[in-house]
């Protein structure tokens, strides 16, 4: 049930799409109101901001995208290009507060390492206590466990 590395993958690189997008956008419109409007103040802050600031906005940028997405559906937009999802340990869906901390432990240095181990499960899986299933497997087993339960009921 459990998403493959493979989708993982495909998810971090789709929801890096947006994410440079927001920033693209943000440069854009900076060049924009330099050019047009005649204000220079967003454009020359951002010409003049450290690796370290920049690196800040980034992680800011990246904790707003997957707490918005996932807090909301269970889902970014990667997750619904693979349809796979959030869910916590005993099958729930996450609470915003389980995302945020989700979100946060992505900043971990090399996170991204932590896949070539346990299949399907990284470090801000194991410490949020989330895992990322396929949608349709984790559909079929609960529906199957409910039925299940099902037995020896009278309707």
């Amino acid at each position: 049930m459990l998403a493959s590395n493979g989708k993982r993958f495909i998810n971090y690189l789709i929801d890096l799409i947006p994410q440079y997008a927001i920033s693209f956008g943000i440069g854009y419109a900076s060049v924009y109101l330099a050019e047009y409007i005649g204000y220079y103040g967003l454009s020359d802050f951002l010409l003049d901001i450290s690796f370290a600031e920049e690196l800040l906005f980034n992680y800011v940028l990246l904790i707003f995208y997957y707490v918005l997405f996932e807090s909301l559906t269970s889902k970014s937009l990667g997750k619904y290009a693979t349809n796979t999802k959030v869910i916590l340990q005993n099958g729930q869906e996450p609470t915003p507060k389980d995302i945020l901390i989700r979100s946060f432990c992505r900043l971990i240095p090399f996170d991204a390492l932590s896949f070539l181990g346990t299949k399907g499960k990284g470090w801000h899986d194991s410490i949020s206590k989330t895992y990322v299933v396929d949608s349709e497997a984790f559909e079929a087993a609960k529906l199957l466990a409910n039925e299940l339960d099902q037995i020896g009921h009278l309707s």
